[in-house]
């Protein structure tokens, strides 16, 4: 990962143009300048982290953090509201993945790739607690992640309610439903919702969906890999279009 540190080079990162994906900071910092920096930061969609000093000297390994450390993305973001609108100007039928919570950089690179090949027209990732676009998560996309637009949201809940106000159908894929995925419209405009790695799509998240659908598994493990899940769903979608 591409980290900087310390509060000279991190302001030197931002007067340069470079997107900052996460910053972390001391929680019981109180520099004047570390408080400049947040607050020049905090409309933009950085995920800033208050974090003990343990992680940065980890962060740092060893060097002068000054209480602070950011890590750089090789990518912008855009608004998920500008993508909708831009989207669904040119199309009748967008197809939107929203990541609730993937945690796994490699995980996430996978599915960029496969989002890429299936004609997705953006990612959705919320700011705090889905995995950061790094080296691996750039690598494992064969650089799908430069074609695809990701845009970053607050919280999951929000993307929900912009989508389907925007007139899109929401689909999370759980294994808790009763309808298989070929059951599922997805010929109309929709977004596909995919849970982390380990507790699926958050139960808040569930409560909003238009739908909930799953795969059939006949063998005796009950789950699968999310990116396999998602490129399920994601090439469900496209022979329906076809």
């Amino acid at each position: 990962m591409n980290f900087t540190f310390g509060i000279h080079p991190v302001e030197e990162a931002i007067k340069s143009g470079k997107i900052i994906d996460k910053l972390f900071i001391q929680k019981d910092s109180n520099h004047p300048s570390i408080n400049e920096i947040i607050q020049s930061l905090s409309n933009k969609e950085t995920t800033i982290n208050f974090v003990p000093v343990e992680k940065l000297n980890r962060l740092a390994k060893g060097g002068n953090h000054q209480g602070i450390v950011a890590t750089l993305s090789p990518i912008n973001f855009y608004s998920l509201e500008e993508i909708v609108e831009e989207v669904t100007a040119k199309t009748t039928t967008p197809l939107f993945l929203l990541l609730d919570q993937i945690s796994d950089v490699r995980n996430f690179g996978a599915i960029i790739r496969t989002a890429e090949c299936t004609g997705v027209s953006a990612i959705i990732i919320p700011k705090s607690g889905g995995a950061p676009v790094t080296a691996d998560t750039v690598k494992t996309s064969a650089g799908a992640i430069f074609k695809i637009p990701i845009c970053k949201v607050d919280h999951s809940k929000d993307a929900i309610y912009y989508l389907q106000a925007s007139g899109i159908k929401t689909v999370a894929a759980t294994e808790h439903a009763t309808k298989k995925v070929y059951d599922v419209d997805l010929t109309v405009p929709t977004a596909i919702v995919m849970g982390s790695e380990g507790k699926g799509v958050s139960p808040g998240v569930l409560k909003l969906v238009d739908e909930k659908a799953t795969l059939p598994l006949l063998g005796k493990i009950n789950s699968l890999n999310v990116s396999v899940a998602c490129g399920a769903f994601l090439y469900e979608a496209v022979r329906q279009r076809l």
